[in-house]
């Protein structure tokens, strides 16, 4: 088919979960994008979706090759599981086309750097799926921290704590295929959140352990039913504390599974020199006004992210492929740069190096 002149083309690769539970949807409600090459391993969901959410004519693919290689391709979703993000990102971006690609970036540092250099060679745009920093809550206290309200940020907490939810489907207990469990799934959307709010990405050094205790023991009470002890090849938990150059300091919780009651998952507190903040009932900020401590909680019901300044593009939903679209239009940096994504994997390379040798690890 022949690309709609003034649209992207955008190329779907992998039709799972992930592809329709917002990234199709979102791209339907965006004007400007076509889906025109569909690519998953199962050709019966690739066609699915091409009936579903393709323009007309759009191709259904029988490899990855085909897609990268379709003119009418402008952008590429890489919607797959982790082994083959950093592949798959590779060849796109030589292949000229910019990629979007879901989180994590990669499974281990030297795959993350593979992809960084395809982006410096090729020229073209990189961005990763870190959509949570997309809530309006998450927003607020960005204008708050940009604003300089809580003055300097020299601690954080990145919470991703679930009591009882291990996925007992698909791969996620496969070491081999995801590089890791609860922190390259859940974490890495905490620690994204606690350096974008502090604005800071100048690293210096990671602790942290991990821990496979109740993985290894399935129970019905599990949010998601009952897993193969014997194929939990990942961490249930993992804990961490990053200091960043500055001095500042970041620590990490996060499990899916803890014997807790403290369930947070996807939340930061802050804390800074003029005040503090946190995501943990909607927005809290605490400070002090006339000798007084004082907590505020501003109503944010009803808002979304598009209310918001930083948004103000007048469309109905506002999502990472709003963003991501724009900038390919406009030629402008994505929402979620390249080299911030790249921090968070050599955060979490560094913390799973440092629970293997039980040292402090100097990034």
């Amino acid at each position: 088919m022949a690309k709609t002149e003034s649209k992207v083309g955008v190329g779907i690769v992998g039709c799972g979960f992930v592809a329709h539970m917002k990234h199709l949807p979102a791209l339907k409600e965006i004007p400007e994008a076509e889906i025109v090459s569909v690519f998953d391993f199962n050709a019966g969901r690739a066609q699915e979706v091409a009936e579903n959410f393709g323009a007309v004519g759009c191709k259904v693919c029988t490899d990855f090759e085909e897609v990268i290689r379709d003119p009418n391709v402008d952008t590429v979703y890489i919607l797959t599981s982790n082994v083959t993000h950093s592949e798959y990102a590779v060849r796109a971006l030589d292949a000229g086309k910019h990629v979007l690609c879901e989180k994590p970036m990669a499974m281990s540092i030297e795959e993350a750097t593979k992809m960084m250099d395809a982006v410096e060679r090729s020229g073209k745009k990189l961005t990763i799926g870190y959509q949570c920093r997309l809530a309006p809550d998450v927003q607020y206290l960005k204008r708050v921290c940009d604003a300089g309200e809580l003055g300097h940020i020299y601690h954080a907490r990145a919470l991703a704590v679930r009591r009882r939810h291990i996925p007992a489907w698909g791969s996620f207990l496969n070491k081999a295929a995801q590089g890791g469990g609860c922190l390259i799934d859940m974490g890495t959307h905490a620690i994204d959140m606690a350096l974008y709010l502090m604005n800071h990405y100048d690293v210096d050094s990671v602790m942290g352990n991990t821990y496979q205790y109740l993985g290894k023991k399935p129970t019905p009470a599990n949010a998601t039913g009952l897993w193969d002890a014997d194929k939990f090849e990942v961490e249930d938990s993992a804990f961490a504390l990053i200091r960043m150059k500055n001095g500042a300091t970041i620590s990490v919780d996060c499990s899916w599974a803890l014997n807790t009651l403290e369930v947070y998952e996807n939340k930061v507190v802050l804390c800074g020199t003029e005040a503090g903040a946190d995501l943990l009932d909607g927005v809290r900020l605490n400070g002090e006004h006339n000798g007084v401590l004082t907590v505020t909680k501003p109503d944010l019901q009803g808002r979304s992210a598009c209310d918001l300044p930083m948004f103000n593009k007048g469309a109905k939903k506002v999502s990472e492929s709003r963003l991501w679209i724009d900038a390919i239009l406009n030629d402008t940096e994505p929402f979620v740069r390249p080299f911030e994504a790249y921090t968070v994997s050599r955060i979490i390379d560094g913390i799973y190096r440092s629970a293997q040798t039980g040292e402090l690890v100097k990034l």
